[in-house]
């Protein structure tokens, strides 16, 4: 990206000081941007570490959001929508509903008005148990069935910009299962890396799921497309530089299995692995993924950048540069 791309107008990123947000913000500032503005809802929580040593030009709450855009159309470049409540097993779907949906639809509605790049986050939970497939065709969205209402209100904006026939216009990206530094503050929604390894130090060994299809996967043989968060930042700023548009996948393209991840983990502490099989709970069971694989010969096509880390690489870069740290990206 070249520094003169949007002129010194702002780039917005909204849920900047989460997971995902504050890595792009990262990634913006490692190619010399600081002419960012935050948007993010920190309250009582310690997303705010994620945000020491950043550099923006200024920090707002998504309440003052709207009324800070008045008046500022033209000083916006890109809009970079992040935010949202991403907890799987979040049951309040009036909640998701207004989060996810239609703060996204409003963000949109201005976005398009003002003709400001609006890359937005889907997410990979629109695709449901993937009997599907996991392909980014438009065409297939309508016939998706999330497993959960986080999915549902992910897919309830795609399915919106489909019928208005904006598609075309904006940027929707469905990220996988994406692992790496600044997830410290998501609690049950945070990464398997980051659960494992507490226990890895304590007891010498990783607890996975039998399989609940054992005709198909062995035990601890069920598949992710895990990513790493360096290279999502990386590939969602592509966007502001890149053409594109539509909805894409953002994954690596390539399938791992839990006993590999796990591995990678012994692998980053210079441990044996120890792997011990357990029961999967039954209320689990109706909305477990055995098995997700983006995707990406159409952002291949796109000319974005491929993924620079192996799923093990990043495990490890995680795990010795920030775990074991306790540091921020």
């Amino acid at each position: 990206m070249e520094k003169q791309l949007c002129d010194e107008r702002f780039i917005l990123i909204t849920g900047a000081a989460g997971f995902i947000g504050s890595c792009t913000v990262r990634h913006l500032n490692d190619l010399g941007y600081t002419n960012l503005i935050l948007v993010d809802d920190i309250k009582k929580t310690e997303k705010w570490k994620n945000l020491i040593r950043k550099q923006s030009a200024d920090l707002l709450s998504k309440e003052a959001l709207f009324s800070w855009l008045e008046g500022k159309e033209r000083q916006i470049f890109a809009i970079i929508h992040l935010g949202a409540c991403s907890d799987t097993l979040e049951l309040d779907g009036n909640y998701l509903m207004e989060n996810n949906y239609r703060y996204t639809l409003r963000l949109a509605e201005y976005a398009l008005e003002n003709e400001i790049r609006f890359i937005y986050a889907s997410s990979a939970a629109t695709y449901g148990d993937g009997k599907l497939g996991f392909a980014d065709d438009h065409e297939k969205l309508g016939n998706l069935k999330p497993l959960n209402l986080y999915g549902f209100s992910k897919y309830w904006f795609d399915l919106w910009a489909k019928q208005q026939g904006v598609l075309d216009q904006i940027v929707g990206l469905k990220y996988f299962n994406v692992f790496g530094p600044n997830e410290n503050h998501k609690g049950r929604m945070a990464s398997m890396v980051y659960k494992m390894l507490p226990i890895v130090q304590k007891e010498g060994k990783i607890r996975l799921f039998k399989s609940s299809e054992p005709e198909r996967f062995k035990d601890g043989g069920q598949c992710r497309d895990f990513i790493y968060v360096k290279d999502v930042a990386r590939m969602t700023c592509a966007f502001l530089e890149n053409g594109a548009r539509g909805i894409f996948n953002i994954g690596s393209g390539t399938p791992t299995t839990w006993n590999q991840l796990a591995e990678a983990v012994f692998k980053a502490v210079d441990k044996r692995p120890q792997i011990e099989y357990i029961d999967m709970p039954e209320d689990l069971r109706n909305q477990y993924q055995n098995y997700t694989c983006a995707e990406m010969t159409k952002y291949r096509e796109s000319g974005l950048p491929p993924c620079a880390y192996t799923v093990e690489q990043g495990v490890i870069d995680y795990v010795q540069n920030y775990l074991l740290k306790d540091a921020r990206w």
